[in-house]
C-alpha cells in the first residue's frame, strides 16, 4: 500500500499513463463492438456525426464550467487535426462493419510505424536500423492478416488507412499538447469537428432507430472519454510506454467478438498480430540497449 501511495503523491506520471492506456484499451474494444451492433442500419458517416455529437454533449458541462480551457495557441491546427481524426474513425468504422473484430484491430497497431515514419518524414527524426526492421516487421504483420484479395481485404486495407490517418492526428497531438493544455485539445476537437462531419452525413442521412440513437450515444461519450485518456497518457510519457499497452485492445475485441458475435481469431491474425507488436517493441528494446552502454 505504501508503494502505490508512493507512486500515486511522487513521480506518477508514467503509472498514470500506462493506467489511462488500459482504461481506453478496453473502452476501444467496447467501441468496436457498438460499431458492429449498428453498421447494418446506421452508416459509418452518420456513426462519426452522432459519435462527434453526443462526445461534445458529453463535455459540454465541463467546458461551460471552465471556459477557460478554449483558450488555444492553434486555430487551422484544430481543424485540420479534427477532419483528418474524423476521416480515420469514419475507415475505421467501416473496417469494422465489414471485417472481423479482432483482424481490424490488430491492423489498427500499425499506426505506431506510420507514427515513426512521419516523424522521420515530418520531424527529421532519424531512422534507424532497428526502427527500418520493425517497419518492415510490421507491414509483413499487416500482409498476414490482409490475406489474398477479396471483399474482407477490402476492408481491411481501411483498416490500413484508418491507421496511418491516426498516426498523422498523433504526430499533431504531439506537437500541439506542447503548448495547449490536453482538455484544450479535447474540447476543440469535439467541437470542430461536429460542424465537419455534417456535411457528410447529411448525404447518406436515415434516423436511426431508438435503440440505435442510444448505442450512439453511448459510442460518443466512451468516444470522448477514451481519447480523453490516450491524450492525457502522450502528454504524461514517451510514446514507447504507451504502445505495448494500447496491445491490450487486441485481446479485449477478440474476447468480446467471441462473445457477442461468435468470432474465433484465426493463427494468421495472432501470428500477424504478433509480428506486428514485436515491430513496436524492437525500437524500445533498442533504446532500452542504447542507454545500459
Amino acid at each position: 500500500m505504501a508503494r502505490l501511495r508512493a507512486r500515486l503523491t511522487g513521480n506518477s506520471s508514467p503509472f498514470l499513463a500506462v493506467t489511462f492506456a488500459a482504461i481506453a484499451a478496453g473502452l476501444a474494444a467496447i467501441d468496436a463492438v457498438i460499431v458492429r451492433l449498428i453498421a447494418g442500419d446506421v452508416h459509418p458517416f452518420v456513426i462519426g456525426f452522432f459519435r462527434a455529437v453526443w462526445g461534445l454533449a458529453a463535455i459540454l458541462p465541463w467546458v461551460l464550467a471552465r471556459p477557460g480551457l478554449l483558450k488555444t495557441s492553434y486555430r487551422f491546427q484544430h481543424v485540420s487535426r479534427a477532419a483528418l481524426k474524423l476521416m480515420s474513425l469514419v475507415c475505421g468504422f467501416a473496417a469494422f462493419a465489414a471485417a472481423p473484430l479482432a483482424d481490424v484491430m490488430a491492423i489498427m497497431f500499425t499506426a505506431p510505424i506510420f507514427v515513426t515514419l512521419g516523424a522521420w518524414l515530418m520531424l527529421n527524426e532519424k531512422l534507424t536500423i532497428a526502427r527500418i526492421t520493425a517497419i518492415l516487421t510490421s507491414f509483413l504483420g499487416a500482409l498476414i492478416i490482409i490475406g489474398p484479395s477479396g471483399s474482407v481485404s477490402s476492408a481491411l486495407f481501411l483498416a490500413v488507412l484508418a491507421a496511418g490517418l491516426q498516426a498523422l492526428v498523433q504526430l499533431m497531438l504531439k506537437r500541439m499538447s506542447d503548448r495547449d493544455p490536453v482538455e484544450s485539445l479535447v474540447a476543440w476537437n469535439l467541437i470542430v469537428t461536429v460542424p465537419i462531419a455534417v456535411v457528410p452525413a447529411l448525404f447518406v442521412w436515415e434516423t436511426p432507430s431508438l435503440q440505435n440513437f442510444g448505442l450512439l450515444g453511448l459510442q460518443g461519450a466512451l468516444g470522448a472519454l477514451n481519447m480523453s485518456l490516450m491524450t492525457k497518457a502522450f502528454s504524461l510519457t514517451d510514446a514507447s510506454r504507451v504502445a505495448p499497452i494500447d496491445f491490450l485492445r487486441l485481446p479485449f475485441v477478440a474476447g468480446l467478438g467471441w462473445l457477442f458475435f461468435g468470432e474465433l481469431a484465426g493463427l494468421s491474425t495472432w501470428v500477424g498480430a504478433l509480428l506486428i507488436f514485436s515491430s513496436i517493441l524492437l525500437p524500445i528494446a533498442a533504446n532500452a540497449w542504447r542507454s545500459r552502454d
